[in-house]
């Protein structure tokens, strides 16, 4: 078959969808938001991340959310987590799963963790057998994977590098992160190729933002190769602080469009992914930048279609 009949999309609009934001959104309606989400079939949630709040404002109140939501059976919960401390508090929030990140660029990752990649490497291989210790799972980010801001084009020999050592370490999983949305179809297919023979496909997932809209396109060849896991972002939602321009990550209303359309399977209701971008549009008082979510809205009444 040329496209999976089952595809499971990973949920990061309340983690990478509000790190960016100017307006903060209040604990309260993050946990509403959240909530919602956690009743619209998705099956991962990444809610948070425990940085230091002075380096990401907008997610100060991570341990407070985490533990303010109500949990739904058969839904992970994951956060991201740069350090030994803000894994502590991870732990003390009970998050299912702690997501390790990096670059696979050298400027990328000092502006991103002010280490270099070497540097980096033993700070989360410590987070990583902590995780696993302590019976969570464990998830690695790479970034700049098909580009970095500062440093353009990133050497596929930095990517290779970058993720075996991550699997070294033992995370279960890897999202491989177009960060800045500059990814094509063939530069991921590329990329993929090589990555495929070292890797298993149920092993990756892939992390598109849709700067220049080509983050669909590059999800169908991820598809066609055998990746089945995505990162998305109700509404569009999303941006890097250390990425200068980089829009949001692929929105999951178009994810699930396209989907839904095509007959493949994700378990997840898409009226209530349309309400969800329908309330955190009101609370951070812009438009989404998602395209089905804004044919559906300009439309009184409007029920999406494909659902």
């Amino acid at each position: 078959m040329r496209w999976p009949a089952n595809i499971t999309i990973k949920e990061v609009g309340p983690r990478d969808g509000l790190q960016n934001e100017k307006v903060f959104i209040s604990t309260e309606d993050k946990i509403a938001w959240i909530n919602q989400l956690s009743s619209s079939g998705l099956k991962t949630i990444e809610i948070t991340s425990f940085v230091n709040p002075k380096w990401i404002p907008a997610l100060s109140d991570a341990v407070a959310v985490a533990t303010g939501i109500e949990r739904q059976p058969g839904v992970t919960y994951a956060a991201l987590v740069p350090n030994g401390r803000g894994l502590e508090r991870a732990f003390a929030a009970d998050i299912d799963e702690a997501a390790v990140f990096m670059s696979a660029s050298e400027t990328h990752n000092r502006k991103n963790i002010n280490k270099s990649i070497q540097d980096t490497f033993p700070v989360l291989k410590e987070l990583v057998q902590q995780t696993l210790a302590a019976g969570k799972s464990s998830r690695g980010y790479v970034s700049t994977v098909f580009g970095c801001p500062y440093e353009g084009r990133v050497e596929l020999d930095s990517v290779i590098r970058v993720s075996e050592t991550l699997f070294e370490m033992g995370i279960g999983e890897l999202s491989l992160g177009d960060t800045i949305g500059v990814a094509n179809p063939r530069q991921v297919e590329e990329v993929l190729q090589v990555l495929l023979k070292r890797f298993p496909a149920e092993k990756l997932a892939m992390h598109f933002h849709d700067t220049r809209g080509t983050a669909l396109a590059n999800i169908l060849v991820s598809m066609e190769l055998g990746i089945t896991t995505f990162d998305s972002s109700v509404g569009g939602l999303g941006g890097c602080p250390y990425a200068p321009g980089a829009s949001g990550n692929v929105a999951t209303d178009d994810l699930l469009y396209m989907l839904h359309g095509m007959g493949i399977y994700t378990g997840v209701d898409q009226e209530k992914i349309f309400a969800a971008s329908q309330y955190i549009q009101e609370k951070v008082g812009k438009p989404l930048p998602s395209k089905s979510f804004q044919a559906a809205s300009s439309q009184s009444g409007c029920k999406l279609e494909n659902t």
